[in-house]
């Protein structure tokens, strides 16, 4: 009890020390994650869980109302090139990867974390035809949406693939191809229309593992089931792969990420407004990264590990946080 009552009290400080502060701040907490990317980042029951990524790692739960980690259960096997969905207090794996760079596979059943058990398991089987790893998904009504992806690692096979998993029933169901292929990125849901923004083209194959950026947005509409006509005001201003993205009330926020014009991970935050069509600046991370994942616990967003630079070194264990009242944009 008064290792927990000290810990409470260092989370006071350090909640006092950050609340007149603007901008992403690096959390000084009690213990840390194991570093790692190509990982993701997820909230239940305000809580954080960080899990997967290169080789086998033990789920990292940070509890932002001690200000500490702890380490839960290891993944059963090595799990990366997800996006993490919370359905039902569950976090679910849609198409992940398993296995060493270049020649990762994807998954042949959906995985899934269960916080209140410290439990995965292997749920529904993805049909053959539409495994792959390094895909958007995104949760909406309760079903599950796969976009994107690759289907060979990184040797190739980019796929402009929809899907969409009903996480209760098993059944899968594809929908219309994207206007364009991409993989290593993240998508989210804005009311009832669909957001990929950023990823690549990866091909090992052709030693293009960085360069081949997608600018263009794809915005498929839930409703009617049909991707959108194509606009140039949508194009990210930076393009970049292994980003994070999540929605926060009319806007898509993009951040960081890897690309080929830089060494160092990109920090670069930038926000669409959905219903303008237009995009801003946001305040940038303080240490660059990719391969990891947002979520918003209280009153504050976060990211946690990932990779520095471009490829997979170094690994992060870091922890950023920034208010969401500070997430005001900031016109260029």
């Amino acid at each position: 009890m008064i290792a927990l009552a000290i810990a409470i009290c260092i989370a006071l400080i350090c909640e006092t020390a950050l609340a007149d502060q603007e901008g992403w701040q690096t959390v000084e907490s009690i213990g840390q994650p194991t570093a790692r990317h190509e990982a993701a980042l997820a909230s239940v029951e305000g809580k954080l869980y960080l899990l997967g990524g290169r080789r086998i790692n033990p789920v990292d739960v940070f509890d932002p109302t001690t200000n500490s980690w702890t380490a839960a259960s290891k993944t059963p096997i090595e799990l990366h090139h997800f996006q993490a969905v919370v359905f039902e207090k569950a976090i679910y794996m849609v198409g992940a990867m398993t296995g060493r760079f270049p020649n990762e596979t994807p998954l042949e059943k959906v995985a899934v974390y269960h916080p209140a058990d410290d439990k995965f398991e292997f749920v529904h089987t993805i049909p053959p035809s539409r495994r792959r790893g390094g895909a958007g998904s995104a949760l909406h009504n309760g079903k599950i949406y796969v976009v994107g992806g690759i289907t060979n690692g990184h040797v190739g096979g980019y796929v402009p693939w929809l899907d969409v998993y009903d996480p209760k029933t098993g059944d899968w169901r594809p929908l219309p191809d994207a206007p364009h292929a991409r993989d290593h990125f993240q998508a989210v849901v804005v009311k009832d229309k669909l957001y990929a923004f950023a990823g690549r083209k990866t091909s090992h194959e052709t030693k293009q593992l960085f360069e081949l950026t997608v600018e263009e947005c794809d915005i498929f509409d839930l409703k009617t089931e049909t991707w959108l006509a194509n606009d140039k005001a949508k194009d990210i201003p930076t393009p970049r792969a292994g980003n994070m993205a999540i929605a926060i009330d009319d806007c898509v926020i993009i951040g960081g990420g890897e690309s080929g014009t830089q060494k160092t991970a990109h920090d670069d935050i930038e926000a669409f407004h959905c219903g303008e069509n237009s995009w801003t600046k946001l305040p940038s991370l303080n240490r660059g990264r990719h391969g990891s994942g947002f979520a918003i616990a209280g009153e504050y967003l976060y990211t946690a590990s990932g990779s520095g630079n471009q490829g997979g070194s170094p690994e992060l264990s870091s922890l950023e946080r920034i208010k969401l009242t500070n997430l005001t944009p900031k016109h260029e």
